[in-house]
């Protein structure tokens, strides 16, 4: 993937040098400007929700969202412990909130409490990588900052078609992952390999 970003960077670059070479430093230099800015931005909005994340943990709200969310994972997450079941609500608090960059070291820490000793996903584990590809949108925090510092009129209108369209891509997801979960009559089924970074981590 790095190698096919590199050709296409060389090759945009070098047609832009032959077409424009004008423009092209000075497209360059917007662009880079462009991307630290968004960087600086991006910062911004997730040391915020990452700190209320870190004072929710410190202060019980994970426990409560847990039991909260209790009854649903217990359901879709059969056999986990509870400090994992703990990661999975506060992965799903976050991805809620929109933050899912907020959600990714914890669903790690979620994954890695899936784990059952061998370096084959789970049912769970799987049915917990579908559901944050998917990943209900109740209050899209990230795009809604990005569209509030770049303008936008009514940077909250994007908050029901993300809820509608995230809640359907959900359900599917969840059933789909459910119906595949079943072991055929006769036939064996086949173990998912683990990532690279999650294979020989260390449960916590």
């Amino acid at each position: 993937m790095n190698t096919m970003f590199f050709i296409m960077t060389v090759a945009s670059l070098i047609l832009l040098t032959v077409v424009s070479p004008d423009s092209a430093f000075s497209i360059m230099i917007s662009g880079a400007n462009n991307a630290i800015s968004l960087a600086f931005k991006l910062c911004a909005i997730y040391a915020i929700w990452l700190s209320v994340l870190d004072i929710m943990q410190k202060i019980g709200m994970s426990r409560a969202l847990d039991r909260l969310f209790s009854p649903i994972t217990k359901r879709l997450f059969k056999g986990e412990s509870e400090k994992t079941r703990e990661f999975i609500t506060l992965n799903f608090s976050a991805n809620l909130l929109g933050m899912g960059s907020a959600a990714t070291p914890l669903g790690i820490k979620a994954m890695e409490g899936m784990q059952d000793g061998s370096e084959k996903a789970t049912d769970n584990m799987i049915l917990f990588m579908v559901i944050n590809a998917t990943s209900i949108q109740l209050l899209p925090a990230t795009i809604i900052g990005l569209r509030a510092s770049y303008g936008s009129a009514s940077a909250s209108d994007i908050i029901l078609p993300s809820l509608l369209a995230t809640l359907i891509s959900t359900v599917c997801g969840v059933l789909l992952a459910k119906v595949f979960s079943l072991p055929s009559k006769g036939k064996k089924k086949e173990p998912v390999s683990l990532p690279e970074p999650l294979k020989g981590a260390k449960l916590k």
